[in-house]
């Protein structure tokens, strides 16, 4: 039989897999035997064993792979609720920055002033994303704006101004 990679079979058939090859263990056959029908190598055969006598059964059990989540971020938990409530809570001239609005620029500052931190301007906009922050567009018209005063302003009083200006 071919070897086949068996990283990249899915986590159930790699389990079915090392069952296979303990069966095949426990009724005397050797490392080669068992990797020519199972189709992995021998060393991986004997690995299993191995596992299989240190922790039993549940050894052969698939298990999550990759990274934990959050374990290589930068900032720690309690770092991110700190920066996020400052966001929240205050503007960046009240931290005597020289921003108006949070911007990610603004971001990077407070975080190398609070905990020393130099972290590139991509890693902030990849928490802010994270934290739900997302860029704001402001509209073209004041929010305040009250469409009949001034559509009255410009009937009654921008004439005589345009008058004047002429």
């Amino acid at each position: 039989m071919e070897k086949e990679d068996a990283r990249k079979l899915s986590p159930k058939t790699q389990e079915q897999l090392r069952k296979q090859a303990i069966r095949l263990k426990k009724k005397g056959k050797k490392y080669i035997e068992i990797a020519e029908i199972v189709g992995v190598h021998r060393n991986t055969v004997s690995n299993w064993w191995k596992t299989y006598e240190r922790e039993g059964s549940k050894g052969l059990e698939s298990k999550q792979r990759g990274f934990e989540k959050g374990q290589w971020r930068t900032l720690d938990a309690a770092q991110e609720l700190k920066i996020q409530g400052l966001i929240m809570e205050k503007t960046p001239d009240q931290f005597k920055l020289v921003f108006a609005l949070w911007t990610r620029q603004a971001v990077q500052e407070l975080i190398k002033i609070r905990f020393g931190i130099n972290m590139p301007i991509r890693t902030v906009g990849e928490y802010l994303k994270r934290w739900g922050f997302t860029p704001q567009k402001p509209l073209k018209r004041a929010y305040e704006q009250r469409p009949a005063e001034v559509q009255k302003w410009l009937d009654e009083e921008y004439p005589s101004i345009a008058e004047r200006a002429k």
